[in-house]
């Protein structure tokens, strides 16, 4: 009787268990146990706001003891400004195409959800997608389905850095980073057609990496299919890209006149069920790399090695370190930007 009572016993305790670990959120979720020096386990992912279309492109401006992100909401066609407690504003209008007939621009999208259900969305992918700020302070942007990168000079002027290459137009650019002598790197993909590939108004033939210095267009490689998000080592001296549809991350040297060497493979997402794509990456000061990728960001070591991931309740997008000491991570994700603490700085 005895034994019988501690079985029961037993039983209860471990049904206990498992109920409480399913009723348990857990935001990282560790591969390895180095992931703890650069992320607690017991961290918390926060929404900070959502009811976005698309956000894409966040950067963090520091400005005095505070500071602010600005992000893409591609189909809004819109750069907004929001302070860390979710207060927004709209900073650029038109971020991405400009010309008056708008309903002609951008990849056709859907918020994800079955088309049987009551909130169901299509639209266009209009706006703009990467940011980045120049060693001036200046905004740089991937216009996608304006199909250029632009600078916001200090005045407010917008200038067209780049729309097109040996004659032809870009297709869609994406991500754009800046190297530490002002040499800037973006990528080109077909998503600022409607049709993508099959548009008749496509300009160039294929997908690439590139590069600008002193005002010239050089294309870098063609090698990657969809290429999409860019990131450097703390060194710069690899650039890490990544290939979206095909869920792989390519590392390249860097050579000294800021040109690529041959690709490598750093890691490959192909074979996750979760669902999520790798796209925006950045890189912390030990030279560790963070992609959103399948179930939500990953965090990897610079050897490639998995160490732990951040789980998001949306497809992710992009991400950023801010905060005064770069040590909050905030990502985009779909409709809503989230943040999460972090134990080490990611690189400005």
């Amino acid at each position: 009787m005895n034994h019988f009572k501690l079985l029961i016993c037993c039983f209860s305790l471990m049904g206990a268990l498992a109920q409480a670990q399913v009723e348990s959120t857990f935001s990282v979720l560790p591969v390895d146990p180095k992931l703890e020096l650069l992320i607690s386990t017991q961290s918390k992912l926060e929404l900070v706001k959502t009811g976005f279309g698309f956000t894409e492109g966040l950067t963090w401006i520091d400005a005095g003891k505070s500071g602010y992100l600005l992000f893409s909401d591609i189909p809004a066609n819109v750069i907004y400004k929001m302070t860390p407690q979710g207060e927004s504003s709209i900073y650029l209008e038109k971020s991405g195409y400009t010309m008056p007939d708008l309903w002609r621009a951008g990849m056709a999208f859907t918020n994800g959800r079955d088309p049987s259900d009551p909130q169901f969305e299509r639209f266009n992918m209009s706006g703009s997608n990467g940011l980045a700020l120049d060693r001036q302070g200046r905004l740089l942007i991937a216009s996608w389905a304006g199909r250029s990168i632009d600078r916001i000079e200090k005045n407010g002027k917008r200038t067209t850095l780049a729309s097109e290459f040996d004659g032809k137009r870009f297709n869609g650019t994406n991500d754009v980073v800046i190297k530490k002598d002002g040499t800037i790197y973006f990528t080109d993909t077909f998503g600022g057609l409607r049709l993508r590939d099959k548009d008749e108004k496509k300009g160039l033939d294929y997908q690439g990496v590139y590069m600008i210095k002193n005002s010239q267009v050089k294309l870098l490689t063609k090698e990657l299919p969809n290429p999409n998000g860019l990131a450097f080592s703390p060194d710069q001296k690899i650039l890490y890209v990544n290939s979206g549809s095909d869920r792989f991350i390519k590392r390249f040297d860097v050579k000294d006149d800021g040109t690529l060497g041959e690709g490598k493979s750093f890691i490959d997402f192909s074979a996750e069920k979760a669902k999520g794509i790798s796209d925006g990456m950045k890189v912390d000061s030990e030279g560790n790399l963070w992609s959103t990728g399948p179930g939500g960001v990953w965090i990897m070591s610079p050897d490639g090695q998995h160490l732990g991931t951040i789980l998001v309740p949306e497809l992710t997008a992009n991400l950023v370190f801010g905060g005064a000491d770069r040590k909050t991570l905030y990502i985009a994700a779909r409709s809503g930007i989230y943040k999460i603490p972090v134990n080490v700085a990611g690189l400005p």
